[in-house]
């Protein structure tokens, strides 16, 4: 694939150039570092962001994540707490046993095998708070690696390899990449993404299909790459991508049911029946005081998925020209995010690897990073509000930054959305040599389009 710098009309690159040798000359040589070099720098870019997201939890690594401090120090990290509060700690061999005794994580059934595996590898001796330190530290090493996962994907399939930026220097990989598992998901779908931009369905299929194992929401790029395939004419590919995908799903959700079927339904039915939560608009009216029946939650959650599909098929099928995988995908990612029953601060892991495809601006990035960063400290400090009222956050002012959050989020899928309209009416230029590029496009690459829906 031919490489290309990152992007010259990205104020943000442009003004942190100047840090670093200021921008590309006039007579500078269009020759670009070699793939290997440019991999090992964003590998240690990566190295580093793990790094500060692993210092965050210092404080808690001290008090081995017990007590009010990890809300007070924003060093919450639901790994830890998980094994402290026994739901992981028994391990894999009484995961897998089955029977009325045998533990639950409540995460899908994927992301639980790996829970209680890591939990397997923690030392015998010593306190509960050693072996949940243990514990977190096993799983920091492991999120490190499936952070560089994520990195790589992007980094070679991507127009420019830079775009991999967007998640080896991204603040909020940082902030929420060691709270919980959510990067087990993340890794897993951008390694199906990468596989299908390399025209393997097969192999495309049957990462997303553990990618959902893992985490629900790869859903939605299966079904975005599918209105894309519907679009081109491309739907042989797709069906085979389709069959294994529910192929690796049933497999992995089959092994793990036939072993201990709690916990393969507890992620799924614990939904179905659960209140709104944080970061949801519907928690907005229990902090009134009027909590929504959790069945109008539910409803309304289901409503959500329904809008990202049509918003999705819309984008996908009635745009003059084709959008790119990765921006119908942030569209439904986003919006399924923003109307979900509950948005919590690590889901928005989602959005990295799919910002970095969708090669937006660094300004775009930064002003949405900021949100969450504000939205992640609001969280704790409403939970410590619940035992130490004058010190926490008051409501109201959690409201709000939850919801600039969600605005957040909505603005990035406007930006998404804006960004393949633009497209749609130009050519490439010398600066932008190709604005209708594909990173993710595999199967669809050159295909024309079959099918497009008209609007009177």
């Amino acid at each position: 694939m031919t490489r290309v710098p990152a992007r010259r009309d990205d104020p943000v690159v442009t003004a942190a150039s100047e840090v670093i040798g200021g921008p590309r000359g006039r007579y500078a040589t269009g020759r670009e570092l070699p793939w290997v070099l440019t991999a090992a720098i964003l590998s240690a870019l990566t190295a580093v962001t793990a790094g500060l997201g692993i210092l965050l939890r210092a404080p808690c690594l001290r008090t081995g994540f017990t007590g009010d401090t990890q809300f007070w120090s924003a060093c919450y990290a639901d790994l830890p707490n998980a094994y402290r509060d026994g739901n992981v700690k028994a391990g894999l061999a009484a995961f897998l046993q089955g029977g009325s005794g045998a533990p639950t994580t409540g995460q899908p059934p994927l992301t639980g095998l790996a829970l209680t595996a890591v939990a397997s590898l923690v030392p015998d001796d010593g306190s509960l708070r050693t072996r949940a330190a243990w514990y977190f530290a096993l799983w920091s090493v492991l999120l490190t690696l499936l952070l560089l996962v994520v990195v790589w994907c992007v980094a070679s399939s991507a127009f420019s390899a830079w775009s991999a930026a967007h998640v080896a220097l991204s603040p909020v990989a940082a902030l929420v990449g060691f709270v919980s598992a959510d990067l087990l998901g993340v890794a897993l779908a951008s390694a199906g993404l990468w596989a299908w931009s390399r025209r393997r369905p097969t192999l495309a299929g049957v990462l997303l299909g553990a990618a959902i194992a893992a985490r629900s929401y790869p859903v939605l790029l299966v079904l975005a790459i599918g209105l894309l395939c519907l679009r081109s004419g491309r739907m042989r590919a797709f069906g085979r991508l389709a069959l294994y995908t529910f192929l690796s799903f049933g497999a992995i959700l089959s092994a793990v049911s036939f072993l201990n079927p709690a916990a393969a339904a507890s992620a799924y039915l614990g939904w179905s029946s659960a209140p709104a939560g944080y970061g949801s608009p519907w928690l907005l009216p229990q902090l009134a005081g009027h909590a929504m029946p959790d069945g109008v939650v539910t409803a309304l959650a289901a409503v959500g998925w329904l809008l990202a599909l049509l918003a999705g098929a819309v984008l996908a099928l009635a745009s003059a020209r084709r959008p790119t995988v990765a921006e119908v995908s942030l569209v439904m990612v986003g919006i399924v995010l923003v109307t979900g029953k509950s948005f919590t601060v690590q889901s928005s892991l989602w959005l990295l690897p799919l910002i970095a495809w969708c090669a937006l601006q660094w300004r775009e990035h930064l002003l949405w990073a900021g949100a969450e960063a504000l939205n992640f400290v609001a969280v704790w400090l409403t939970i410590a509000a619940t035992t130490v009222p004058d010190r926490g956050l008051p409501p109201a002012w959690y409201a709000f930054f939850s919801m600039l959050r969600v605005v957040a989020v909505l603005w990035l899928v406007a930006v998404a959305w804006l960004r393949a309209r633009d497209r749609w009416g130009r050519r490439g230029t010398p600066e932008d040599p190709a604005p209708e590029q594909d990173d993710l496009a595999g199967p669809m690459t050159g295909a024309e389009d079959r099918l497009i829906v008209r609007f009177a």
